[in-house]
């Protein structure tokens, strides 16, 4: 998005390299805020095609899931208008270029050491699926971070990105990529609207139906699993997770007990108004549910027993109940009072209040 000097972000700590771009980013601020000429204020780089890039990075990196929050949030901020629908629609035609955990083994130094964000940006551009007309730190054009950055004596220096990938188990190029599409999806019914993501789920395993099993917290599942009552078909649904409940923390603890579950042979999902951050890996999880239940969302009236049905390639999250209707049913209303206080968290009451739908960036714009 043209926010930070290229490479930044993959620079270890405590090398030469690292402390050389600490100092030209200083460098880089100087300049900008002394010379008018080349004030460059965040809001004429967040734009439009900003934002549309930032999105297209996510799904060609197989990135986080929490960015389907983010960059709502920061797009809102700039007036700018998106949504989950915009992530489904331009995942479709964005391919996946990087095996990155939770998508792979490797992780993000393998990444770079493999020709990193410079080479991935130099393959989107060249295949135009990247706005090059746009502002930057370092003016104008988005062609100006498809290099890397290296140490010329006391001061940073950069060279162009490599041609091609210096390891194509981590990273490709458009023409062979892991898979045409960026693995992101919308799914919608009943229940309201939610992502997953499914790069790393196989085929076989991207529509669900089975059984709800309700969880008040994570500690609950994990609970259940231990003592063995958890082997069979089921969904498990996590309400109250969301931004307005308890500030949507972060619920990858579940991860490898699903995959257990899926591994002895069962059909497994998670339903939840909660985040996973992306790394839910080989378990089809619709995350993020909104309308959340705190909201007087449908997931909160879900009991033990009532059928889900979860489809990511047709972009279904239905819930049918197994007696009488959903209208008929008060909303669940589990003890919230240990994710209200302590270590700072009444501080946060008032953002609570206030805060919208994960969908809305879960900002108070």
């Amino acid at each position: 998005m043209g926010l930070q000097l290229p490479g930044g972000s993959f620079v270890n700590p405590n090398t030469a390299l690292r402390d050389l771009l600490t100092v030209e980013a200083v460098r880089q601020v100087l300049k900008i805020t002394r010379q008018g000429k080349t004030y460059t204020p965040i809001g004429e780089i967040i734009n439009e095609r900003a934002i549309v890039n930032g999105i297209v990075g996510l799904l060609a990196t197989g990135g986080s899931t929490n960015h389907t929050i983010h960059l709502v949030a920061v797009a809102a901020a700039a007036g700018i208008m998106i949504d989950w629908s915009d992530f489904a629609d331009l995942s479709r035609v964005v391919p996946l270029l990087a095996r990155v955990y939770p998508n792979g083994t490797a992780d993000v130094n393998h990444f770079h050491a493999a020709g990193g964000l410079g080479y991935l940006m130099q393959e989107l551009i060249g295949a135009g699926l990247l706005h090059t007309e746009v502002k930057t730190i370092l003016g104008e054009g988005l062609e100006n971070f498809c290099v890397e950055p290296f140490a010329d004596g006391e001061r940073i220096a950069w060279k162009p990105a490599s041609s091609a990938s210096q390891d194509s188990n981590i990273l490709r190029s458009c023409d062979q990529p892991f898979d045409a599409e960026g693995g992101l999806r919308l799914v919608e019914g009943n229940l309201g609207r939610a992502i997953t993501k499914v790069s790393a789920v196989a085929p076989e395993h991207c529509r669900i139906e089975a059984r709800a099993k309700v969880f008040a917290t994570v500690d609950e599942f994990v609970d259940a699993f231990k003592a063995g009552s958890l082997n069979h078909d089921l969904v498990a649904v996590l309400p109250y997770q969301g931004p307005r409940a308890n500030g949507m923390p972060e619920l990858h603890k579940l991860t490898p007990f699903l995959s257990v579950l899926q591994n002895r042979g069962h059909s497994v999902a998670l339903v939840t108004d909660g985040r996973m951050s992306g790394a839910f890996g080989k378990v089809l999880a619709a995350i993020q549910v909104t309308p959340e239940a705190l909201s007087g969302g449908l997931i909160g009236r879900i009991r033990s027993g009532d059928m889900i049905h979860i489809d990511a390639e047709l972009g279904i999250l239905q819930a049918e109940a197994d007696e009488g209707s959903f209208e008929q049913r008060p909303q669940c209303d589990p003890d919230r009072s240990t994710s209200q206080f302590g270590m700072g968290r009444e501080l946060f009451t008032v953002f609570r209040a206030q805060v919208g739908d994960a969908e809305a960036g879960a900002s108070i714009f």
